[in-house]
């Protein structure tokens, strides 16, 4: 299975590399800059000369936003407006002008329609000081070194990396990885250098390739499984919560910068503000890895991945419990399982956002109209069952796999559902892509009319 990949590494630079690799990154902001700069002045003299009522015809020729035409354009003025650019490599200058382009395209189609999803605005220009420093190499030469301990890159050189690279070059030796691009970034301080490989990653089938497990994300756990293993929380910002808010308060009592009056940052100030920095990307790290330990082991084991499709943008809404629910982690789950059950040979199912999986009886079937969030443990009415409530929901989520596994052309036993609990009642299901079963395709329609609205159940 061919497929694309990024493998990350952390960089150890030397004061002089750093300003090699910060002036390509200068490069980068200024031709993205010129070029937004060349395309706001041609929009502009356009509105203007239609206030003026100037026919259309006759209004100042436009000029295309496509990547080539902004190279185009680069190259015949980059003699008058960088007569540096031979100081840096080829690629700074793509990376500015490919970040525009791109910007322009989702602009332009989010205005017309062709744009699902969150309002996209028009591009901005870029900050020397606010801006996080990256450039791409997409040609050239990129490589890892024999020692495993170095990278190439075009025009920087020998770069030395703060770890070993010996998985990637593992690939790359055995034939089974190609270096598409690298992407060198400062992040919190620390610089780092990303591949995007594609590889070829061998078929191989999970553990239990027959198992079905549900998972049920929550904050009192951070998963609850249809097995009856309760993942803890580590809760890794609550943790830190203490020296970070040292830290802010250390700040904040130095000489910060202020826009209105041009008043540049203290060098005390500019330290605590990397201080402040570094405790969050450990922060960050630290829940990066726990998750990845966690769908790891949930993709190679089990064949079938049963997970609820939780709207947590509106849930992080919830001013009392939106610091908690930032710190779990839920969509990161689910991205990372979406891509492992396919590398480990599984399927991942995800449930109607409105199925009511905490509040039908795992027994029974029955439903409940009404479920408050302090009711750790669920009680059945109907057949005297009691359970914890998070594993209640991990069970109602595993018995979904069935449903599409049934006879005929797709699984006829899913129904839609709406944002009100009805008693009885049962949802579609939605796979991700490549994760339908043998002989069927494409997603399950769902027949309630599904919002979305504010997910109105927590776990």
């Amino acid at each position: 299975m061919r497929t694309m990949q990024a493998y990350r590494f952390a960089l150890d630079l030397t004061p002089a590399r750093e300003r090699d690799v910060l002036a390509h990154a200068g490069a980068a902001r200024v031709v993205h800059n010129w070029a937004l700069a060349r395309v706001k002045a041609v929009m502009d003299q356009r509105a203007a000369e239609r206030t003026y009522g100037v026919a259309d015809d006759q209004l100042t020729e436009p000029i295309s936003w496509s990547l080539p035409a902004l190279r185009k354009a680069w190259n015949a003025a980059k003699a008058d407006v960088a007569p540096w650019w031979r100081e840096c490599s080829k690629e700074a200058f793509n990376t500015g002008l490919d970040a525009l382009a791109r910007s322009l395209k989702n602009w332009t189609d989010f205005r017309s329609g062709r744009r699902a999803g969150r309002p996209v605005g028009f591009p901005r220009f870029k900050s020397r000081r606010r801006t996080t420093p990256s450039v791409r190499f997409t040609t050239g030469t990129i490589r890892v070194e024999p020692d495993r301990k170095h990278v190439v890159l075009p025009r920087l050189g020998r770069l030395k990396l703060h770890e070993s690279a010996r998985k990637l070059a593992r690939r790359i030796d055995n034939g089974t990885a190609r270096i598409m691009s690298a992407i060198v970034r400062r992040d919190c301080g620390r610089w780092h250098v990303s591949f995007c490989v594609e590889v070829e990653r061998a078929e191989r089938p999970p553990a239990r390739p027959t198992s079905v497990v549900g998972v049920d994300v929550g904050i009192k756990h951070l998963a609850a499984l249809s097995t009856g293993e309760l993942v803890p929380n580590p809760r890794y910002l609550d943790a830190a919560q203490g020296r970070l808010r040292t830290l802010g308060r250390a700040l904040s009592r130095k000489i910060g910068p202020d826009r209105r009056t041009g008043r540049r940052p203290s060098n005390r100030w500019q330290r605590a503000s990397a201080l402040l920095a570094r405790g969050h990307a450990r922060v960050a790290n630290l829940r990066r890895d726990g998750l990845h330990k966690l769908t790891t082991r949930l993709a190679r084991e089990h064949g079938t991945i049963v997970v609820e499709d939780l709207h947590v943008a509106g849930m992080l809404r919830n001013r009392r419990l939106a610091r908690h629910l930032a710190d779990a982690g839920f969509a990161e789950i689910r991205r990372q399982l979406a891509y492992k059950t396919t590398w480990n040979g599984g399927r991942l199912i995800v449930a109607d956002r409105w199925y009511p999986s905490s509040k039908t009886c795992s027994g029974c079937g029955a439903v409940k109209t009404k479920l408050a969030l302090s009711e750790r443990a669920y009680h059945c009415e109907a057949c005297g069952l009691v359970m914890n409530r998070d594993r209640n929901a991990a069970l109602n989520l595993a018995a979904l796999a069935a449903e599409c596994d049934t006879a005929g052309s797709g699984p006829v036993a899913a129904r839609g559902a709406d944002q009100k609990t009805r008693v009885r009642g049962q949802v579609a299901v939605k796979r991700e892509p490549g994760t339908a079963p043998a002989g069927q395709t494409g997603t399950v329609p769902p027949q309630g009319g599904t919002t979305n609205r504010v997910l109105s159940k927590a776990h």
